[in-house]
């Protein structure tokens, strides 16, 4: 993925394109697409575990990508029709692009984490070098940021980082392009989901700085994402979908290196075995002092709350591309302009009610940042 991928003009005008193209042949088969992180564990976990089968759900296996561009582009053009997509890249698909598009709920919360080069033992000492983002409008980008701000750095883009005016370049990068990156010392840090950060600490190339969960709690970053069509023309199809999603999570909690080896063992993510076993099963001490917390935990209820805090900070956030589209949007309408919540909402019932799942009996929450 080139530097403005994800925000930048050219991918933009890409997907735009993509978005007015020829759309692929509808078929029964459901076709899911996926980037290989654990962020997508539910959707593959269903596959692998039987969880589609078993409501007579017709799913392919599904179709790796390398990239956020290339993931949109085929789901634009209808060569797969569901994804896990990060959650501002919806919203970007949804107000820049115009794509009729939906949430149907969240894939996970946390996962996300900076991995820093050994030598790097502060946030002060990246000033003046590139650090890594798997895309533009990533929950990813958002929230190193907010970290950097937080410790007296300044973000750019498109311009050469400097030590004394305390700066840092912003790169995109392709997950899989990030631990070779930082091995040969071309990046300072970077910052995108597991298995990647647990790879490059495996591989003694990373150190593991934070968890992005320690800067917003219980916070979404990819969501499962279809056309509006597919509700309008399918909505059992989706109904057995987010129930094999909500299943799928619910397995997860409850064995975790069952699910680790369902997704090593079943060839979905190509990661070294062990890397995959650490980012499902690790665990990392509550900074409240509470019980020890998952790298990532799985709920599926996507919170009003959490999309009309996201929009704020998307306002905050530096970017190589189009911005002016925020300007306009009321923080508290995107939910029930993106969010369709009445089939998560089912399954939810269906699986035992909010408790089961982790959730909070009123489906409400509020936003802890730090």
């Amino acid at each position: 993925m080139g530097a403005g991928a994800l925000g930048g003009a050219a991918t933009l005008g890409s997907l735009v394109t993509a978005a007015t193209a020829s759309r692929g042949t509808a078929t029964d088969e459901l076709r899911i697409g996926y980037l290989p992180i654990t962020d997508a564990a539910p959707l593959l976990v269903a596959h692998g575990d039987g969880f589609y089968a078993q409501r007579r759900l017709t799913a392919g296996r599904p179709v790796l990508f390398r990239s956020w561009s290339s993931l949109m582009e085929a789901f634009l053009t209808r060569q797969v029709d569901l994804i896990h997509l990060l959650m501002p890249s919806a919203i970007q698909l949804r107000h820049v692009i115009g794509a009729d598009v939906r949430v149907v709920g969240w894939n996970h919360t946390g996962g996300g984490a900076i991995t820093v080069a050994p030598h790097i033992s502060e946030v002060g000492q990246l000033a003046g070098t590139q650090v890594a983002i798997p895309g533009w409008w990533s929950i990813h980008n958002i929230l190193l940021q907010r970290v950097l701000r937080a410790n007296g750095l300044t973000p750019v883009a498109r311009r050469s980082p400097s030590r004394t005016d305390g700066t840092v370049e912003l790169v995109v990068m392709g997950p899989s392009d990030m631990t070779p990156a930082l091995a040969t010392g071309s990046i300072s840090a970077f910052t995108v989901a597991d298995p990647f950060n647990a790879g490059a600490v495996a591989r003694g190339v990373g150190r593991l700085h934070m968890l992005l969960d320690q800067v917003w709690r219980d916070h979404a970053c990819c969501v499962t994402v279809v056309h509006q069509d597919l509700i309008d023309n399918r909505p059992d199809t989706v109904q057995a979908l987010v129930d094999a999603a909500v299943a799928a999570q619910l397995g997860i909690r409850a064995d975790r290196p069952a699910a680790a080896a369902i997704l090593s063992g079943g060839g979905y993510l190509p990661q070294p075995p062990k890397a995959v076993e650490v980012a499902m099963t690790g665990t990392v001490p509550d900074p409240q002092g509470g019980p020890d917390r998952p790298r990532i935990d799985f709920h599926p209820y996507p919170f009003p709350s959490f999309t009309s805090e996201l929009v704020r900070q998307m306002r905050l956030t530096v970017v190589d591309g189009e911005t002016r589209f925020l300007d306009g949007l009321d923080p508290s309408r995107v939910h029930a302009d993106l969010v369709d919540d009445r089939f998560v909402r089912a399954a939810i019932t269906r699986h035992g009610g909010p408790a089961a799942l982790g959730l909070p009996a009123s489906l409400t929450r509020h936003e802890r940042l730090v």
